[in-house]
């Protein structure tokens, strides 16, 4: 298995991830250096059929894939993405490592795969009839739905024929392109312009830059990307519901067997549903009017307050974007904020809970700020050992939330109900049941609006989100 030209090696191992700019040289020099065994050299034979024996003997698999918010990317030097995540699991299923081939688009993940340019390709792609014809696919693994995006203030389609002598752009060999021909069946007129050297991501950027009038891009897309172009807008749904699936190679067909097998574990176990959430659970409906206000303050607000956040999470331990995003869904970073239940400042403390960090004055800023990071430090100290990863910073924001006592009500309900206390997509539907007399009856600490603390935390993830993109414009000293 070889790259196509142009492609980013990423090597995934158990505790490891590694790659190099330019595979085609330095690949093996960095596949020795993680302890991985070295690719073959390229072969002029024509390729056989390679059983499932044969690929873990090798050692790894090849994964044709994007670099893309929705397929996996580099976060604070690690690499993330869901599509990672589930090439990372499936190949620990399969006992071997993973090498991940980044290509520029959908119509050259399409050709190398058919080329047997690597054993699949996982990068978001679209199960149509036109493609069934011609690809080997996996199982489905997520639903979406193409959209039509245009630009606020410009071109407002409301169905296909508003799109004849708009300026429409898409990806090429896409699944979008066989929307529009379908449309163009029965509208003749209707014209649009192929983007080979681009990604959805890039084409939405394009149409909030007004370089295209309108796009089309599956929702995920959109809904990831709307936070940081505010102004983009969906004008109208170009399909019914769609499936996303993997797309394995001719030569690579013997891992069909294990996909099938290991996608019914993936989505027994809930690991399906549990990367959708990390992923894409967090995203709220879209308010443009939130989304501008927020980067207004991030240039008005948080410039002035950005040295005291830097400082109070290295004091904590903590990610200063985390406390940026709480102020902010606290009190829009406003000193002087106060709730009608009386907590007070930029990170809102209750008069217990500020007494219990030491902080005086709730309305000074360093003072809050440094407060409300100790007081989530002391939380996540309390969350039992047996929540991992980053659900112990969403169980710790319930009870900053809400209160620990309800966090516990939550968990004692999650097993009640037979669910997993240790779980955050089960923690987040039992919650609201909090709300309910039929279920806080019996809980110790009795009524909440559970519903409350699970927006609290998707919006504080979402701000952190938007607050790591947006945030490059504020000066950091």
């Amino acid at each position: 298995m070889r790259a196509g030209p142009g492609a980013t090696a990423m090597f995934v191992g158990v505790f490891a991830v590694l790659w190099g700019c330019d595979p085609n040289r330095e690949e093996n020099a960095v596949a020795d250096a993680a302890g991985e065994p070295s690719p073959a050299a390229p072969s002029a034979a024509t390729p056989v059929a390679l059983t499932l024996a044969d690929i873990r003997a090798r050692g790894e698999i090849v994964v044709l894939s994007r670099n893309a918010p929705t397929t996996w990317y580099e976060e604070r030097d690690e690499v993330a993405g869901p599509e990672f995540e589930l090439i990372s699991s499936f190949a620990g299923f399969l006992g071997v490592g993973a090498r991940i081939e980044s290509l520029q688009g959908i119509a050259q993940i399409l050709d190398a795969v058919r080329a047997n340019e690597g054993d699949l390709a996982a990068a978001g792609l679209t199960r149509t009839d036109t493609r069934e014809q011609q690809y080997i696919f996996g199982p489905d693994y997520q639903t979406i739905q193409q959209q039509v995006v245009c630009r606020r203030g410009g071109a407002a389609p409301q169905e296909p024929k508003d799109l004849i002598g708009l300026n429409v752009a898409v990806i090429a060999a896409s699944s979008y392109v066989e929307t529009l021909e379908r449309w163009q069946a029965e509208l003749p007129d209707l014209q649009w312009v192929e983007v080979a050297e681009a990604g959805t991501e890039q084409l939405l950027e394009a149409v909030w830059l007004r370089e295209y009038d309108c796009a089309l891009a599956d929702s995920n897309i959109v809904a990831v990307n709307r936070r940081y172009l505010p102004e983009l807008n969906v004008a109208f749904p170009a399909s019914d519901e769609e499936s996303l699936a993997w797309v394995v190679a001719p030569e690579s067909a013997a891992l069909l067997p294990a996909l099938d097998e290991w996608f019914i574990e993936a989505g027994n176990s809930g690991l399906l549903a549990e990367i959708q959430e990390r992923y894409y659970g967090h995203l709220p409906q879209f308010d443009y009017v939130d989304v501008n206000v927020f980067r207004r303050r991030i240039d008005e607000r948080l410039p002035e307050l950005i040295q005291h956040f830097e400082s109070a999470a290295e004091t904590a331990g903590l990610d200063w974007t985390i406390l940026a995003a709480m102020a902010y869904q606290e009190s829009h970073w406003d000193p002087l904020a106060r709730s009608p239940a009386n907590a007070r400042g930029i990170m809102m403390l209750t008069r217990s809970a500020a007494a219990e960090v030491g902080v005086k004055d709730r309305h000074d800023p360093e003072q809050s700020i440094h407060g409300g990071a100790e007081y989530l430090r002391r939380i996540l100290d309390r969350i039992p050992e047996s929540v991992t990863g980053d659900e112990r910073l969403w169980f710790a924001l319930v009870a900053y939330n809400v209160g620990y006592g309800h966090l516990l009500d939550a968990r004692a309900l999650a097993e009640r109900l037979k669910r997993d206390p240790d779980r955050w997509t089960d923690i987040k539907d039992t919650l609201p049941l909090l709300s309910r007399e039929k279920y806080y009856k019996d809980l110790k600490h009795g009524y909440a609006r559970g519903s409350e603390p699970v927006r609290y935390v998707d919006r504080v993830r979402d701000f952190r989100d938007m607050l790591e993109q947006f945030g490059e414009q504020v000066a950091i000293k």
